[in-house]
């Protein structure tokens, strides 16, 4: 079962040649799907600039953009809408996936590696999706906002709501 993506954007790779470039503006639906996705209160404005040109003498890709949006977040603290505006750019090295023969998987954590091409299709909307994640602050917090920690109980035990309630019993 694989999870729909909010927005997709695809381009095979055969039709790159020298280079690509595009402008991906999401209409007003999938702008809602990614807000939903990103648990954002709204994004009004989302707008990616890309390009994906191959690289010399390798059989690699570059892509690269800039992100810019205008979304509103929910401040962790007062739970109130938090606007913040997004201009990022971006660059990414990808390379076309080489058929396994094995039924094993390599997994790596290198840094520097690319990203896979897989069945020859970059998704360009995801790219811009997943940038613009990165541009969000993942602990949003308004300017002056502050966590106050309640005070401790001054009894932490599990009998000290019995002693309370037989001083109530005393009473009466």
């Amino acid at each position: 079962m694989s999870a729909a993506l909010p927005y997709s954007e695809t381009v095979r790779v055969n039709q790159i040649g020298a280079g690509l470039s595009r402008t991906l503006e999401p209409d007003a639906d999938a702008r809602k799907r990614i807000a939903r996705a990103l648990d954002l209160q709204g994004l009004e404005d989302f707008v990616v600039d890309i390009s994906v040109t191959p690289t010399p003498s390798t059989s690699e890709w570059t892509l690269k953009g800039r992100v810019t949006a205008h979304a509103v977040q929910t401040c962790g603290l007062t739970l109130e809408p938090l606007p913040v505006d997004v201009d990022r750019r971006f660059s990414i090295q990808l390379v076309e996936a080489a058929p396994q023969e094995t039924d094993e998987i390599e997994v790596t954590l290198d840094e520097e590696d690319a990203d896979l091409i897989e069945d020859g299709k970059i998704d360009l909307g995801q790219y811009a999706v997943e940038q613009l994640a990165l541009s969000l602050d993942p602990f949003p917090r308004k300017p002056g906002a502050e966590f106050v920690q309640p005070e401790e109980p001054k009894e932490i035990s599990p009998f000290a709501a019995l002693k309370a309630l037989k001083s109530q019993d005393d009473q009466g």
